[in-house]
């Protein structure tokens, strides 16, 4: 297996408030291709943070991180955004469709601002794919108001998978769903692995966490398997 990301001993401390506080002391992370990872905590433990750190929305305060074999640790911004368009697939709790669009418009979004002009007839094919792929591509004319939750959840999906990234980051992606919905949700995810994605889930939901190939508990700021304690 290819190793798509190695964090080495990566930290993170918020300020601005009374005192510093510490959220990362240490996470050390491989992930490989085609590997899913999941990710538990409790609420405030930093689940968040970390996901924030590996798609590059924010910085660590020290570590290493290696995004293939680039040390990506200290990336200006304009290549981390560079980064995360051609790497990264991010999904959230959040849909973030625009309501005045098609479920295949809002696909196709993703094709626009991450790779640049392509002719129409190839986009529409890589929107119909990725709709396909998480089994709603009878959708694709509807808009957003008409669909239900998780079928807005699953266009969220479609968009980050359209570009087949190497990385895919779900952020409680299944929280506010019915059960039913979240498996079907978890389904669509677990799909991008079939490719070599690697697919970091965070999640409070035990059972979808047990679906994915690991199980990580995120504890006074570092990793360990979820049966294991973890050492400070």
């Amino acid at each position: 297996m290819t190793r798509l990301i190695q964090l080495t001993g990566l930290t993170k401390t918020l300020t601005g408030q009374q005192r510093p506080r510490t959220i990362l002391a240490g996470v050390d992370l491989t992930v490989h291709s085609g590997e899913s990872v999941a990710v538990l905590g409790r609420s405030g433990s930093g689940k968040s943070t970390l996901l924030s750190l590996i798609g590059l929305f924010d910085r660590a305060d020290g570590g290493q991180y290696l995004l293939g074999d680039a040390d990506i640790t200290r990336v200006p911004e304009r290549k981390a955004a560079a980064l995360r368009s051609a790497q990264f697939g991010f999904v959230f709790q959040r849909f973030f469709l625009l309501k005045n669009l098609t479920a295949a418009q809002n696909v196709a979004m993703a094709l626009v601002n991450g790779q640049g002009w392509q002719p129409r007839r190839k986009r529409r094919a890589q929107v119909m794919a990725a709709l396909e792929q998480v089994g709603i591509a009878h959708l694709a004319k509807q808009k957003p108001p008409r669909l239900s939750g998780g079928e807005q959840q699953r266009v969220a999906i479609a968009r980050a998978l359209v570009r087949r990234p190497q990385v895919l980051l779900a952020d409680e992606p299944t929280g506010a769903l019915d059960t039913e919905t979240g498996n079907l949700v978890v389904d669509a995810l677990h799909s991008a692995t079939q490719y070599g994605c690697g697919l970091i889930l965070v999640t409070h939901d035990h059972d979808h966490a047990n679906r994915m190939g690991r199980v990580l508990r995120l504890v006074d700021g570092r990793l360990a398997p979820a049966n294991e304690q973890v050492v400070v």
